[in-house]
């Protein structure tokens, strides 16, 4: 082990009530080379106010083109532990369950390559692997795979797709989240191992619009469990949610969006055609209001950090979409959206970026979708309408 790096600034970061990632890094230094070089760095880089880490050429596993980023220390000389310090991606599986067992063998065999440090979750899903050499990054592979793990999407490339924990054990789930997040997985799989897209694209899918993964804010295409029939209203139960202190109108009726709900301090009223599924309601009272009828999924394309421009959220495309195993259509839409979007955009453009400069009428076009109220964010700016000659001939 190199010499043991005195660390004050971060040491600081260990004062707070909360968990501190410099904690794990020292447990993991006791044993790690790389781990204890990462501290002396990183503690350096706070000292000086630069950072030392550095991208540099392709590293990977043979027959993939992502799940691994390279990482190198710029002052690998001073720190010889991560002069390299790559990070692996590991496909998580649906709803991020994992048994003893599993986490035991994913941390045995890292403990083996690399550094010790883990990341459980990185934002778009995979459980990431923090810091390993381009040495081990193939016998790594090797041993991931024969115990059937896989790695995770990474640069312009179909990101590997994430799910809620859905029916396995929430009762407002509107689909099998975990299945079509399965189903999906494997029929993008060459398109999340061989970048070939301008930019990333990500699918998270949601069995609700409570929306437990974030998905209207963070995927370019969202899957949100959604429902057809009416909401059906338990009055007896509106009545024990009151008589337990609950103000009906301020905290649900109030906050409706589309203000469809009314309540006469006896009753609660929905107005079922005005409702957007938003969940609110029942996600506040469950035991008194439960969806009805067809289950199925919303479909919304474009929402992303801020990068290269602001942050966007999604656009409801398709409002109500019936879907059953194998997910066929499904599939479809995306590979139809997908394939208009590689067509259309430039390097680095994610495909809520595009449909903002394109228009949300020639992507609706190119996919195949009818234009309905649903997919419009806010009212037109200017007086002017542009008519083909087909559309006054239909």
């Amino acid at each position: 082990m190199s010499k043991k790096y005195d660390t004050p600034l971060l040491d600081e970061l260990e004062k707070g009530p909360w968990p501190s990632f410099v904690t794990e890094i020292k447990k993991a230094a006791k044993k790690s080379e790389m781990a204890n070089d990462e501290l002396g760095q990183v503690e350096k880089s706070y000292r000086t106010k630069r950072g030392y880490w550095k991208h540099g050429g392709i590293v990977g596993v043979l027959g993939y083109g992502g799940g691994v980023i390279g990482r190198y220390s710029s002052l690998p000389e001073e720190f010889p532990g991560v002069a390299h310090f790559h990070t692996v991606r590991i496909n998580q599986p649906s709803g991020f369950y994992y048994s003893s067992k599993a986490l035991r063998e994913i941390c045995d065999i890292w403990d083996k390559y690399g550094s010790g440090l883990t990341n459980v979750h990185g934002s778009t899903g995979d459980l990431v692997l923090l810091g390993t050499t381009t040495s081990a990054l193939e016998p790594l592979f090797a041993e991931y795979s024969s115990r059937g793990w896989d790695l995770g999407g990474s640069g312009s490339a179909m990101r590997t797709p994430s799910c809620c924990l859905g029916q396995s054990r929430c009762e407002w789930a509107n689909i099998d989240t975990m299945e079509i997040c399965h189903q999906l997985t494997h029929k993008f799989q060459d398109e999340m191992h061989r970048p070939a897209y301008p930019y990333k694209f990500k699918i998270k899918v949601a069995g609700c619009a409570v929306d437990c993964v974030a998905a209207i804010a963070r995927a370019d295409c969202s899957i949100i469990g959604t429902w057809k029939g009416k909401i059906a209203v338990d009055q007896d139960a509106v009545k024990a949610y009151a008589k337990g202190g609950m103000n009906i109108q301020a905290e649900i009726v109030d906050m409706c969006p589309t203000r469809c709900m009314s309540y006469d301090g006896n009753a609660l009223s929905v107005d079922d055609g005005e409702c957007s599924r938003c969940m609110h309601c029942i996600s506040k009272m469950t035991k008194a209001l439960k969806p009805t009828g067809e289950k199925g999924v919303s479909i919304l394309i474009g929402s992303k950090a801020p990068i290269v421009v602001g942050s966007l959220l999604s656009w409801v495309i398709v409002p109500f979409m019936k879907v059953e195993p194998p997910y066929d259509d499904l599939e479809g839409i995306i590979r139809k959206i997908i394939e208009w979007w590689d067509e259309t955009a430039k390097p680095r453009e994610r495909i809520g970026e595009v449909i903002e400069i394109k228009g949300m009428r020639g992507f609706l076009e190119a996919i195949g979708v009818p234009p309905v109220p649903q997919q419009i964010k806010e009212p037109r700016k200017d007086p002017f309408f542009f008519w083909k000659e087909e559309d006054l001939t239909k």
